[in-house]
C-alpha cells in the first residue's frame, strides 16, 4: 500500500482490501452478462442512505438541514461519456468511506471466499447472495468518481473518493455544500447504450420500480420557434411501498425486482408471504423465501434480513426482536402502523405489540411452510435440502411451536435407505407396525454410519422403521423432541432395548435361558474390560454382529459426547455397556476359551470393534493393529506353513 498524502487537501492513495480485489475480478468477469444491474445496485445503496437519514432525523430533524424531501437522481452527459447517480441521503464521512468502500466488514467475508468454486455459474449465485453493492460500478466504468458529505457534518467535510478498480483508490477531502452521495461513472468505450434516456429509464422501471423513493430523470424540452431548452424533473417510478399496494396491482415481476432488492440477490425467491393484518394490532408483511441458503446461514449472530418500517419509515434492520433464529434466512419487511416512530432498541426490549407481532409473523411463516409442504412437496424438498438444518433448531429455540416445527421435519430412514431426508413423522407414524408404540431413532457422525450400524440389526429383520440423523443439531433435536402425537422417541442405542408386543415370547424366553448360560463369560468380559464399560450383558438387538455399545437410559449418546469434546467442552462422558450377541460364532468360541491371553485379546478386539462401528476413537490404534495381526496369525490363516505352500 501507497500513501502520498497532501496536507491541504489531505489527499490519499491507498490500496483496496485484499478481498475487494478478488471480488472486483471475479464480480465483473462473471456478471457482465447482467451489467445492467449497476443501476438497480446504486439505486438501492441511494434508497438505503435515504432509508438511514429518515430514522437519525427522528431524533434530530436538523440532520436534514432544510431540505426534507428526498430523491435520487439519475443523469448522463453523452459528451463526457458519463453516467451520475445522486442521492440527498445520510451520506458518508471520511471514515465511513474507507470502511464501506475501501474494505469490506460484512460478516462472513472470510467464508463466501472460502466457498468460491471457479465454476462461473455458481459463483455468480454466490456473489448474489453476498451483495456487490457499489462495486457493480466497475462492470461498466473503468473510473469511479463518489462525492460525499454526511449530513451534520459542515460543508468542508466533503469526501470525494475515486478509482479506476485495479487495486488503488485515492481519497481526499473537499468542500461540499449540500448532504447525500454522488456517483459518477466514467463508462468504458463499449458502454454508450447506457447513454440513453430509454435504456435508463426501462431499467429503473424493470429494477427499482417499487423504491419508495421519487427516482428523478432530466426532461429536456426544446422550444424551437423560441429557441429555448426547458430542463424539467420527471418521476420515472411508482415510488410507492410495494407492500403497501394491494396484491391485485403487484406483478410477479414486480415482487421479483423486490425481493432482489431487500435480499440483494440475483436468483427468484421459492415462495414469498404478503400479509395484512387489522385491527388491534395493524401490521404488514412482505416476506420472501430464498431459493439458496446464504454462504453465512450458519452465522446466529446475522439478523440481517427484515427491515422494520412505522408508517413506512425506515426504523432498523436488525431483526432479532422480529424472528426467531432458526428464521433467520427469511428477507423482507415489516411495516407497522402502531409501533411510534421514535422507538428505541430499549423500548423494543419490552414491547407487547412487537412481541405481537413476531409471534404472528412466525405463524405466517410456520403456515407457509406447512402448505408449501402439503401442496408442493418437490418444492419442499428442495427448501429442506437448503434450510432443513437451520429449521430444526427450532426444536430447541422455540418450545411454543414445536408441535408444528416437527411436522416440518424430514428425515432418512431405513424405510428405504435414502440419504436425502424426505419422510415426515406423520409418513413414520402412518407406517408403525400393530403394537408398536415408539418412534426409533439412531445419530451418528455419517450417513453411512447411520444406515450401517448394528443397532439396526434387529429392526430391520423385524421391518421396524428407524429415523437415521446424522446432522449435528441432530444431537440436540433428538434431546428436545421427546415425542410426537404421543408417540415417544427413542433412541436405539441407549437403554436395554424392549420392543414390546412386536417381541416373540418364545424368544425373550430364550434370551433369558441364554443369559444364565452365558453368565460366567459376561463375569469373565467385565473383569477384562474393567472400568472401559459400565456392564456387559445378552441382547437380541444384534443378529450379524457379535457386540455392540450403548449408553445408559439416562447417560449421555457417544456421538453427542464427541461432539461436545470436538466443540472444546469439557465433558465426563458416562461409561458405554457392552452387548453381547449369544449366537455369534465368536461369542460362542470365547465359552471354550481357556487361555486368558487369548480371551483378553478377543474381548478387547470385540470392543474396540464395537468402538470403531459407532464412528469412535481408539485410544492406542497400533496396539489393536497388533492385537488383530497376532490373533490371525494364531488362528492359522497367516501361518509360516501356509505362506510357504502358496509360495510354491
Amino acid at each position: 500500500m501507497t500513501i502520498e498524502t497532501q496536507v491541504e487537501t489531505h489527499k490519499e492513495t491507498l490500496g483496496f482490501q485484499t478481498e475487494i480485489k478478488q471480488l472486483l475480478d471475479l464480480m465483473i468477469h462473471s456478471l457482465y452478462s447482467n451489467k445492467e444491474i449497476f443501476l438497480r445496485e446504486l439505486i438501492s445503496n441511494s434508497s438505503d442512505a435515504a432509508d438511514k437519514l429518515r430514522f437519525e432525523a427522528l431524533s434530530d430533524d436538523a440532520l436534514y438541514e432544510g431540505d426534507a424531501d428526498l430523491k435520487i437522481w439519475i443523469n448522463f452527459d453523452k459528451d463526457a461519456r458519463t453516467v451520475t447517480i445522486r442521492d440527498n441521503g445520510i451520506g458518508m464521512s471520511r471514515e465511513e468511506v474507507v470502511d464501506n468502500i475501501g474494505t469490506i466488514a460484512k460478516s462472513g467475508t472470510q467464508e463466501f471466499f472460502k466457498s468460491l468454486t471457479g465454476d462461473k455459474a455458481k459463483d455468480t449465485q454466490l456473489i448474489g447472495q453476498f451483495g456487490v453493492g457499489f462495486y457493480s460500478s466497475f462492470i461498466v466504468a473503468d473510473r469511479v468518481t463518489l462525492l460525499t458529505r454526511r449530513a451534520g457534518l459542515e460543508a468542508s467535510h466533503g469526501v470525494k473518493w475515486e478509482s479506476t478498480g485495479e487495486g488503488e483508490y485515492s481519497i481526499e477531502t473537499i468542500d461540499r455544500d449540500s448532504h447525500g452521495t454522488e456517483v459518477i461513472l466514467h463508462l468504458l468505450p463499449d458502454e454508450d447504450e447506457f447513454l440513453s434516456d430509454y435504456r435508463l429509464q426501462s431499467i429503473i422501471k424493470k429494477y427499482s420500480d417499487h423504491i419508495t423513493l421519487p427516482i428523478v430523470m432530466h426532461k429536456v424540452t426544446t422550444d424551437k420557434e423560441k429557441d429555448e431548452t426547458t430542463i424539467e424533473e420527471e418521476v420515472v417510478n411508482t415510488a410507492k411501498a410495494l407492500w403497501a399496494r394491494a396484491k391485485a396491482e403487484i406483478s410477479e415481476e414486480e415482487y421479483t425486482e423486490f425481493y432482489k432488492h431487500v435480499a440483494h440477490d440475483f436468483e427468484t425467491p421459492l415462495a414469498r408471504i404478503h400479509n395484512k393484518v387489522e385491527g388491534k394490532n395493524e401490521y404488514t408483511t412482505l416476506l420472501f423465501i430464498p431459493s439458496r441458503a446464504p454462504f453465512d446461514l450458519w452465522d446466529r449472530n446475522n439478523r440481517k434480513g427484515v427491515k422494520l418500517y412505522v408508517r413506512r419509515v425506515f426504523i432498523m434492520d436488525d431483526n432479532e426482536k422480529l424472528l426467531p433464529p432458526y428464521l433467520r434466512f427469511i428477507r423482507g419487511v415489516i411495516d407497522s402502523n402502531d409501533l411510534p416512530l421514535n422507538i428505541s432498541r430499549e423500548i423494543l426490549q419490552h414491547n407487547k405489540q412487537l412481541d405481537a407481532i413476531r409471534s404472528g409473523t412466525v405463524k405466517k411463516v410456520l403456515g407457509a411452510l406447512e402448505n408449501m409442504a402439503k401442496n408442493e412437496p418437490d418444492k419442499y424438498v428442495t427448501f429442506w435440502k437448503e434450510f432443513g438444518k437451520v429449521i430444526k433448531e427450532g426444536i430447541v429455540d422455540d418450545y411454543g411451536n414445536k408441535p408444528r416445527i416437527a411436522k416440518l421435519l424430514r428425515f432418512s430412514t431405513t424405510y428405504d435407505d435414502n440419504e436425502t431426508p424426505t419422510i415426515s413423522l406423520d409418513d413414520y407414524v402412518g407406517r408403525m407396525k400393530e403394537g408398536q408404540e415408539k418412534i426409533y431413532y439412531i445419530t451418528a457422525e455419517s450417513f453411512a454410519a447411520a444406515k450401517n450400524s448394528p443397532h439396526l440389526e434387529i429392526f430391520r429383520k423385524k421391518g421396524i422403521e428407524v429415523l437415521l440423523l446424522f446432522d449435528q443439531i441432530d444431537e440436540w433435536v433428538g434431546s428436545h423432541l421427546t415425542d410426537f402425537e404421543d408417540k415417544q422417541l427413542q433412541s436405539v442405542t441407549k437403554g436395554e432395548l424392549n420392543l414390546g408386543d412386536l417381541e416373540n415370547e418364545d424368544e425373550k424366553k430364550e434370551a433369558e435361558k441364554t443369559s444364565d448360560t452365558l453368565k460366567p463369560v459376561l463375569e469373565r468380559i467385565k473383569t477384562t474390560l474393567g472400568d472401559k464399560v459400565k456392564e456387559v450383558r445378552i441382547t437380541h438387538r444384534l443378529t450379524s454382529s457379535p457386540v455392540c455399545l450403548v449408553a445408559d437410559e439416562q447417560g449421555m449418546d457417544a456421538s453427542l459426547e464427541r461432539l461436545l469434546k470436538s466443540a472444546g467442552q469439557s465433558v465426563t462422558g458416562s461409561k458405554p455397556i457392552m452387548e453381547i450377541n449369544p449366537q455369534h460364532p465368536i461369542v460362542n468360541a470365547l465359552k471354550e476359551e481357556s487361555e486368558e491371553i487369548r480371551f483378553n485379546d478377543w474381548v478387547f478386539i470385540l470392543f474396540e470393534q464395537a468402538l470403531l462401528s459407532e464412528g469412535g476413537q481408539l485410544d492406542d490404534p497400533a496396539a489393536f493393529v497388533k492385537r488383530m495381526n497376532e490373533m490371525l496369525v494364531s488362528m492359522g490363516n497367516l501361518n509360516s506353513s501356509r505362506i510357504i505352500t502358496l509360495n510354491q
